[in-house]
């Protein structure tokens, strides 16, 4: 079971183990969720409407955008951006699993509060979410710029990217779009975490304690809470992904209408003016899609090294007592 559980003490994750899931778990789901993460951020960048009723933009469907995208720029388009991606998926599984592990160990031994209910998972997860998005933010804003950019790139590889940036935007250019990311990543990741709490207990109540069951009830319940909190906070991933491509209009222009922004508010009041409510939820589809596969890969992979690391803990326990008990013969 992710998060500290007072039945199962001898089986609750140290720092170093939850880090090295974390991370393992946001590397492996990386890989397989990248290309629908290129397409849904295509489709959130559009100003034109994501309709194939009125095809005016570049693209209007998945199945259209995925077949552009790979005649006009190949299949490695997919994967753009994925050394930024990989870095920040890497870090903020570090960072959230960390934090979250930690967040439900405090709520237990400070608080009369049980750590294995949903709303100490919600808070708890929100907290460990805006932890890993205040250290990860710069990444999150390159991964963006490389997958917005078409052929030919202005970014050639992360280096350039950084140093282009800093040179010619500043260094607050890296933390662009953080308000809008810090009011949806607490609900976010507090409803993923509570929704996964929820629906552990309901297809596995009889689960022992110290049992994570990395199994595919993980992969399920991963996927039912991820799209249900990515639609409750859609349109501020919108709007994050608008404002980190600010000073990046140059690379936007054959996708369509560039439109520049002054801040978060000015953002909301011209995708509502020019685009209406459907603006809001734009790239909604690959968004839930992603989602869906992102959230339950990452449960399903942080407890399956959890149960590797825990095994290879218990054994090496067993061989050391084994060992003891030979040599005291």
């Amino acid at each position: 079971m992710v998060g500290y559980d007072p039945r199962a003490q001898d089986a609750a994750p140290t720092p170093h183990e939850a880090a090295i899931a974390g991370s393992a778990a946001g590397m492996a789901t990386r890989v397989l969720i990248s290309p629908f993460d290129v397409i849904k951020i295509r489709f959130q960048l559009q100003i034109e409407p994501v309709s194939s009723r009125r095809p005016m933009g570049k693209y209007w469907g998945i199945l259209q955008a995925t077949l552009r995208i790979y005649s006009e720029e190949g299949l490695s388009a997919f994967w753009k951006g994925h050394a930024p991606a990989q870095l920040l998926s890497i870090c903020y599984g570090a960072v959230q699993f960390v934090s979250f592990e930690f967040l439900t160990k405090m709520v237990h031994k400070s608080t009369p509060y049980d750590s294995q209910t949903s709303g100490v998972h919600f808070v708890c997860g929100g907290l460990a979410a805006c932890s890993a998005t205040m250290a990860c933010q710069p990444l999150d804003t390159l991964r963006t710029r490389f997958a917005a950019q078409g052929e030919p790139k202005v970014y050639k590889n992360l280096r350039y990217a950084v140093s282009t940036m800093w040179r010619s935007e500043g260094p607050w250019t890296f933390y662009r779009g953080l308000s809008p990311t810090l009011l949806a990543v607490f609900p976010y990741a507090g409803l993923q975490f509570f929704f996964y709490n929820v629906f552990k207990k309901m297809l596995s109540p009889s689960s022992k304690a110290g049992d994570s069951g990395g199994t595919m009830i993980s992969l399920i319940c991963g996927s039912g809470a991820g799209m249900i909190s990515k639609t409750m906070t859609y349109p501020c991933d919108l709007f994050k992904k608008r404002l980190q491509v600010g000073g990046f209009e140059k690379a936007r222009v054959h996708f369509g209408k560039v439109q520049s922004y002054s801040g978060l508010r000015d953002c909301v009041f011209q995708v509502a003016k020019e685009e209406g409510l459907r603006g809001f939820f734009k790239g909604l589809s690959p968004s839930l899609l992603k989602a869906a596969l992102s959230t339950g890969f990452t449960f399903f992979w942080y407890e399956f090294f959890l149960d590797v690391m825990c095994s290879i803990r218990e054994k090496r326990k067993m061989n050391n007592l084994t060992k003891d008990g030979g040599d005291g013969q």
